[in-house]
């Protein structure tokens, strides 16, 4: 018998009742992607009253400039009631327009190390019914930030196995999705130190990539020569932050751009979502463009156009008020600490509890 985590969960793509935002008692940790034509798509996830064996993913779609959106117009459920759950999404379009959906999938509880990285895919996420690849298992772990592109080709995904050794691993695909291989791990080396990883890569201009890892501490940093292979061990980083999900990513204009909690050199809670912007491949920051200050605010996700403009998804107030919201800006306001006329903060992607939309 095959046991309920490896069997593939349900794809409801006309969500009825039982899904409604109205009877929604937590929601959180959100995802974003743009398509190639500007649609942007949200993910993340809900269903039981906390991370619990009743988890199920959702996602709704806007068009233009993600002023408005649609409601929940897919669910991933893996079983109703449990004992399975489906969390932590991540929503990534690949350099041939594709729009991937990956997910973890296990049981409640997940020290027994057998979650594990999901995934679907659509070659036409744009089509108003999209018609989406089977659900696929591509390796243990938990993933919950994007894959990168390497300059070679080769896509890299991070993956975790919370509080072990090696925790922070990485999985490796040639063949543009079609397969994938676990190729090397970064480790926290003092196990008091070792926390859920929600590790993220960069390239920087020389080949390195540079990870960057959450730790009980706040930010841990590895170093790869070799495309991922083999890593320093994690070491504290001078940026400050909570033992909370922040965000880091290449944008189109070749910046870093980098969202925490609060200034880049104190530690404070999950409030003061906050944007920076590097021209130096992290040597230094500049900016500070605060997205929303209120306390139960947190795990950012984003994503930005070619001419510049950023979209950041973010969740607060996961029990609560449980919405998931919006912050559209340029790279110049990151600069200049504040939004123009054009930029939008705190836009209302999704609000469980009521089935209202802006």
């Amino acid at each position: 018998m095959i046991e309920p985590f490896l069997q593939p969960p349900q794809v409801i793509t006309s969500p009825g009742e039982s899904y409604a935002d109205a009877t929604r008692k937590f929601q959180g940790i959100p995802g974003i992607a743009r398509t190639e034509t500007g649609q942007l798509w949200a993910c993340w996830y809900g269903g039981g009253v906390t991370e619990d064996n009743q988890n199920h993913l959702l996602l709704a779609r806007s068009s233009g400039a993600g002023d408005s959106w649609s409601p929940v117009c897919m669910v991933v459920d893996p079983d109703g009631e449990g004992p399975t759950r489906a969390f932590d999404p991540c929503l990534w379009t690949d350099p041939t327009g594709r729009l991937w959906l990956f997910w973890a999938q296990g049981y409640e509880r997940q020290a027994d190390g057998r979650s594990g990285v999901w995934t679907m895919s659509t070659p036409d996420p744009d089509r108003a019914h999209p018609v989406w690849s089977q659900p696929q298992r591509l390796s243990d772990g938990i993933m919950m930030n994007k894959p990168i592109v390497l300059r070679t080709g080769e896509w890299l995904h991070p993956v975790a196995s919370w509080f072990t050794e090696g925790s922070a691993g990485v999985v490796s695909s040639q063949d543009q999705g079609g397969s994938w291989e676990l190729i090397g791990r970064a480790n926290v080396p003092v196990k008091k130190d070792r926390s859920c990883d929600e590790h993220q890569i960069v390239e920087l201009p020389d080949g390195t990539l540079w990870m960057w890892i959450r730790t009980t501490y706040g930010i841990g940093e590895s170093r790869s020569l070799d495309r991922g292979r083999t890593w320093t061990e994690v070491a504290p980083s001078v940026v400050q932050h909570p033992t909370s999900r922040f965000h880091i990513r290449r944008l189109f204009s070749g910046n870093l751009l980098l969202i925490k909690h609060g200034p880049l050199g104190k530690r404070i809670g999950r409030s003061h979502l906050t944007a920076f912007l590097s021209r130096d491949d992290g040597a230094s920051w500049v900016g500070g463009l605060l997205l929303d200050e209120r306390e139960g605010v947190s795990y950012p996700d984003s994503v930005d156009t070619a001419d510049g403009i950023l979209f950041v998804i973010y969740d607060f107030d996961r029990r609560g008020a449980r919405e998931i919201l919006l912050a559209r800006f340029s790279e110049r306001e990151i600069e200049n600490g504040m939004v123009g006329s054009d930029s939008a903060l705190r836009i209302l992607v999704n609000k469980a509890g009521e089935a209202k939309y802006l």
